[in-house]
């Protein structure tokens, strides 16, 4: 499989290449501020002693403290949590909030954790992380495979050991919890708002139809919010395989069915196929994993717009074949970035103890989303060339002011 990182390196020298930039830039941010490796001793609760590697990538903080989930996953390796920590800095600047770039992770399967051993090393991730994290060092949040019990645990940690209270120190929490109203969707709903904004410059019909890789938090919020709006969904998958119906899904039922029997397969009313990737659609999400889209299937997509809800779904070199067909891909550090946005509004409420409403988080992300959508797509019209290229080249130069202000002094 295709290093992530290098495919992240990649991607910032196809933009440099449409737009110059000082080359000090660039090699800063070709490699991360920091690189935390440890190992949290899990006690087991047969008694036994697991010891579980653990990451933190504090790639970039020049406009705000690093900011990224915390994913746990018996694939992750410290060269994927250090793409995702670069991108994480690109998606913030994009997103135009005042957070930088981070991730974390832990080399485990959690599907094999009870609950008690979740929050033990929940808590131990936080004991060995807790000098390098804080609500303006570093914010970690949810990500693959965490949720906001473990996150609570994490912040309960962290209180304990510096007598914070405030929650900021991580975001995706319970609302209980100081977590914020709207967070769970924010991803899923960021990309549709996204969508929505780029739809009639995309020449896209009306009612589209959509199929969507990964059928997860991201990826059956998003087949809910389109369906509501009135686009078809024909295809779903997640780790156990994939359903198609040209009639078109009921998003709903395929919901019940995967909550009933674990995976969207075996749901009646839809056939088996072998990949949603390669489905004839307008409309393609892809809302798992990285490289999934690579020169060995990019031949076979059928789509007219890919509206990546993973992060780095698409080899470089895929993204250049996309290209040259011209299927329209909206990136990842735009599509995806409405989860980082409502973080932030979570870490803003925690720092001043207040609590929004639903309707306030949700009109702020689409005001905002959708702002940077349209500068994104008239960039990529000025420069002649694709919506990451042009995502790039507006992160990197927001990137460039911010280093500047640093070094003279500014803010």
């Amino acid at each position: 499989m295709p290093n992530p990182f290098e495919n992240a390196l990649s991607q910032l020298k196809r933009a440099t290449d449409v737009r110059s930039f000082d080359q000090e830039l660039i090699d800063r941010l070709t490699y991360p501020l920091r690189e935390i490796r440890s190992h949290v001793a899990l006690r087991r609760d047969d008694g036994s002693l697991q010891m579980v590697e653990v990451y933190r990538v504090q790639h970039n903080n020049w406009r705000g403290p690093f900011k990224g989930g915390i994913r746990w996953h018996q694939d992750t390796d410290i060269n994927e949590v250090k793409a995702l920590a670069f991108w994480m800095t690109l998606k913030c600047a994009v997103a135009n909030i005042p957070m930088g770039g981070g991730k974390g992770g832990a080399t485990i399967n959690p599907k094999e954790l009870s609950e008690n051993e979740k929050e033990r090393l929940a808590r131990g991730w936080m004991q060995v992380m807790v000098d390098v994290v804080g609500p303006q060092k570093d914010v970690p949040a949810p990500d693959v495979n965490t949720t906001p019990q473990i996150m609570a645990w994490m912040a309960d940690e962290f209180g304990k050991a510096t007598g914070d209270k405030s929650g900021a120190v991580i975001t995706g929490k319970p609302l209980e919890q100081g977590g914020s109203e709207g967070r769970g969707v924010a991803t899923a709903l960021g990309g549709f708002y996204v969508f929505e904004a780029l739809k009639d410059r995309l020449n896209l019909p009306v009612s589209c139809c959509i199929a969507i890789q990964g059928f997860g938090n991201a990826g059956e919020h998003a087949a809910e919010f389109f369906s509501q709006a009135g686009h078809k969904i024909v295809a779903v998958s997640d780790s156990k395989g994939a359903i198609y119906s040209d009639a078109g899904l009921d998003i709903v039922a395929v919901a019940k069915h995967k909550k009933a029997t674990g995976s969207v397969i075996g749901y009646v009313s839809a056939e088996t196929v072998d990949s949603v990737l390669e489905v004839s659609c307008d409309v393609l999400i892809p809302a798992a994993l990285e490289n999934v889209i690579t020169d060995e299937n990019v031949n076979r997509i059928k789509a007219r717009v890919i509206l990546e809800l993973a992060n780095g779904p698409i080899t470089p070199s895929a993204d250049d074949a996309l290209f040259a067909k011209q299927i329209v891909v909206i990136p990842d550090i735009l599509a995806n970035s409405g989860g980082v946005t409502v973080s932030s509004y979570e870490w803003e409420q925690n720092l001043k103890g207040e609590h929004w409403r639903e309707e306030q988080v949700f009109d702020k992300l689409k005001r905002s989303i959708q702002r940077e959508a349209l500068a994104i797509f008239e960039r990529s019209i000025n420069l002649e060339t694709d919506l990451r290229r042009a995502a790039f080249v507006v992160a990197l130069e927001r990137l460039q002011q911010a280093q500047n202000s640093r070094m003279n002094g500014i803010g």
